[in-house]
């Protein structure tokens, strides 16, 4: 269990944070899967590297969409 503090704030657990490797500055995306929130770890270029799935255009897609995060 975590506490949410009166600006919105928690703290992931350790044994989470070392387990999905969450670093200070590591982006999260937070989901509303309706009956609750899903924090997910964002999609950065250096986890594409070397997947090779999905079409060429989906990479693009990707990829812009991590550009548009960092302005």
């Amino acid at each position: 269990m975590v506490v949410v503090t009166r600006k919105g704030q928690t703290t992931i657990p350790k044994e989470l944070r070392d387990k999905y490797q969450l670093r200070e500055g590591t982006k999260l995306e937070v989901v509303d899967a309706g009956d609750g929130i899903l924090f997910r770890k964002a999609v950065s270029t250096i986890d594409l590297i070397g997947t090779g799935k999905g079409s060429l255009d989906d990479m693009k897609r990707q990829l812009d969409a991590i550009r548009r995060e960092d302005v």
